[in-house]
């Protein structure tokens, strides 16, 4: 979160109001340079996003990013309407591998965390769906599969081309 990037990370401010001024500038660069740039989405997304959807399964986004950064991703990567809540950085108190911002998503769809799934890529995801009982498929797009060894997701894929809906029922 850029309550704790800025100041300790960056070091640019420790003063909330400037850390907030900086934090919305620095946001809005992003979505900025995401805009003229353009993005692709990971291999496989948007597909499982229909698969699960056509099936019935609700789906939410767990981010520490602010929700405009979401929705302008969401909206490049044509997945608009494919979600049935966003949580934001808005939205949580703490950032992983507190569980808050899944445990709140799976609390917006009525659903026991039990019997939700969480796809990160860094290993404090990973360790904040396992904190909140989920089941956590990992993702090599960032890190290596060694990376996540010791927080010991309950399965490893390189994208989610290597997701389906069949995979997800096996993690149960």
């Amino acid at each position: 979160k850029n309550q704790v990037i800025i100041p300790q990370i960056y070091k640019w401010a420790t003063e909330p109001e400037a850390i907030e001024e900086l934090g919305n500038r620095k946001e809005a660069i992003y979505r900025e340079i995401l805009v003229e740039s353009g993005l692709e989405p990971l291999p496989g997304a948007v597909d499982l996003f229909r698969e699960l959807k056509s099936a019935g399964i609700p789906m939410a986004v767990g981010t520490s990013t602010p929700l405009k950064n979401v929705e302008t991703v969401i909206g490049l990567i044509g997945a608009e309407g494919m979600f049935d809540a966003i949580i934001s950085a808005e939205d949580v108190s703490h950032g992983k591998p507190d569980p808050e911002v899944f445990l709140k998503g799976a609390d917006a769809l009525g659903i026991d965390p039990a019997n939700c799934a969480v796809f990160e890529d860094a290993v404090y995801g990973v360790e904040a769906g396992l904190a909140g009982g989920m089941k956590v498929v990992a993702l090599t797009t960032t890190h290596p599969a060694a990376t996540f060894d010791e927080a010991a997701p309950h399965k490893i894929v390189r994208d989610l081309s290597q997701v389906s809906l069949s995979l997800l029922r096996e993690l149960w």
